[in-house]
């Protein structure tokens, strides 16, 4: 565990925001630092043991899909060196893989969810209502069934602890405005089609992923976060995809079964882990890195 970055601690950087995942420090008015910590939610809980390794294959995955997702909408990553913004070497040497410099924009308030399989909470809501966040599907689809169209199902985004709340698009509209909820849903499904292509031509399904939006103080629409991680995304392998079972897959699915199997509520503080599910889940996490970017 040595190796690992639980929590960053930069000399001469206001850090002015720490997230599940994300310490973000202050560059100037126009740049941020992102450092992607291996810390791991799960149920919206951090948990205190961290994933080796988790920091630096986020933003590596993270920053191959920006540069492929470029001519469809543009993203928050600049060419500023790290040695320029983290001077020391020491600390840079700690940070490792894991920091990016980007512009400095302001989020909007919900998340972009696509959806192109029916599971996790869909699945859940399908089978009450027929629908999945107010959107009717066709009778009869079995749990992980691909959809006729992938679906657009936005949330608000909740602060650390609190959980996603899943909104119509008509309240996303009273949110942004109409012309822009419409221009995330479009860039959403977009960016959604081109990497679950990508990604089924090398073993993997994408079969739902959240995207996160950002604007200039000229209006600009910028994709920014990350993009397309077993963080983001629930990522299946195609070769073992089947209906009527929920697939395994890429992400912190090992951590999720070993808690459902605790006595925890799912409440702070979160329970420690074993360490064969620790290295299974960096496993897992390497292994989606390497077979999209080999």
């Amino acid at each position: 565990m040595s190796n690992a970055l639980y929590e960053s601690n930069l000399s001469g950087l206001q850090q002015i925001n720490q997230g599940k995942v994300r310490d973000i420090y202050a560059v100037d008015d126009d740049h941020l630092l992102i450092v992607t910590t291996d810390r791991l939610s799960a149920f919206d809980v951090i948990l205190p043991d961290p994933i080796p390794g988790k920091g630096a294959v986020l933003t590596n995955l993270s920053n191959f899909w920006f540069e492929r997702t470029n001519d469809i909408v543009p993203n928050h990553l600049t060419n500023i060196d790290l040695t320029s913004v983290i001077t020391d070497p020491d600390e840079r040497a700690t940070i490792g893989d894991r920091a990016i410099v980007v512009k400095r924009l302001k989020p909007l308030p919900v998340e972009a969810v696509v959806r192109g399989y029916l599971i996790g909470s869909g699945w859940k809501d399908y089978q009450a209502t027929g629908e999945v966040c107010g959107i009717a599907l066709p009778a009869g689809l079995e749990m992980a069934a691909q959809l006729p169209e992938p679906i657009f199902t936005p949330a608000t985004k909740a602060d650390v602890g609190d959980h996603d709340e899943n909104i119509d698009f008509a309240r996303m509209c009273d949110m942004v405005g109409q012309e822009l909820a419409e221009k995330v849903r479009d860039l959403t499904i977009k960016i959604y089609l081109h990497g679950a292509e990508y990604a089924r031509q090398h073993g993997i399904i994408i079969a739902d992923t959240k995207f996160e939006f950002g604007l200039d103080n000229a209006g600009e629409l910028y994709l920014i976060d990350e993009v397309l991680t077993p963080d983001s995304s629930r990522f299946w392998p195609a070769d073992q995809y089947a209906t009527g079972i929920s697939p395994p897959s890429y992400d912190k699915q090992f951590v999720r079964d070993h808690l459902e199997t605790l006595n925890w509520d799912k409440k702070a503080p979160g329970p420690k882990l074993p360490e064969d599910v620790i290295n299974k889940t960096a496993e897992k996490y390497q292994q989606a890195l390497d077979q999209l970017t080999s």
